[in-house]
């Protein structure tokens, strides 16, 4: 039986909007089919074979191979599609948009995770057990990130260098994340606030 490729997604979930990004920015388009978050749909005997871990996103190739992770499956586009750069080009760029795209996994998009999950009432079903000591312990070290952050964008227009990057999308989906982690940026975070609105008005940001 012939496979075409497909890429399930997961609807407002940031990795599943990482890779809707990543491809909007590359002007790819695929064939997509949503799974249900809120319905436990990516739990399901269908999902599992595709993806065992059963998280979203996944794509699937013609051949049946499936590739899992959402920066790697956004490295394969890459790979194919290299022009516009989305992980820099040349030795120092990539150098510094892979050492961004970590932080801002790490100690953003990760920690208002951690808060969200185990926090909010509509994840008591999906993180088991919730620990909302987790969730308080995070809340000062975002903060303290997103500090770091605004300084860093004092001097340049994206998170990486000049250009936006992966980086840039995995910031973006961490800091509009933090709304329904009940978290909020600092109004005195200028820079952080104006990096913010500049990536936002980018036409990707609604895919």
């Amino acid at each position: 039986m012939a496979v075409h490729m497909k890429l399930y997604d997961g609807g407002r979930a940031p990795n599943p909007r990482r890779t809707r990004i990543f491809l909007a920015e590359k002007n790819i388009s695929l064939p997509v089919e949503q799974v249900d978050l809120g319905a436990l749909q990516h739990k399901s005997p269908a999902y599992a074979a595709v993806n065992p871990l059963m998280r979203v996103p996944a794509l699937v190739l013609d051949d049946g191979t499936v590739i899992t992770e959402s920066v790697a499956i956004c490295r394969y586009f890459e790979a194919l599609h290299p022009d516009p750069p989305l992980f820099g080009r040349g030795a120092l760029a990539m150098a510094q948009v892979e050492m961004w795209n970590r932080r801002l996994e790490l100690h953003l998009l990760f920690p208002v995770s951690h808060v969200f999950r185990n926090s909010h009432p509509a994840m008591k079903e999906m993180e088991v057990p919730q620990v909302p000591a987790w969730a308080e312990a995070n809340k000062p070290r975002i903060q303290e990130f997103i500090r770091l952050l605004d300084i860093e964008l004092k001097h340049r227009a994206f998170v990486a260098g000049d250009a936006f990057s992966i980086a840039d999308i995995t910031g973006l989906v961490a800091v509009d994340f933090m709304k329904p982690a009940k978290l909020a940026v600092p109004d005195e975070f200028t820079n952080l606030k104006r990096w913010h609105a500049d990536v936002s008005a980018r036409p990707s940001a609604s895919a």
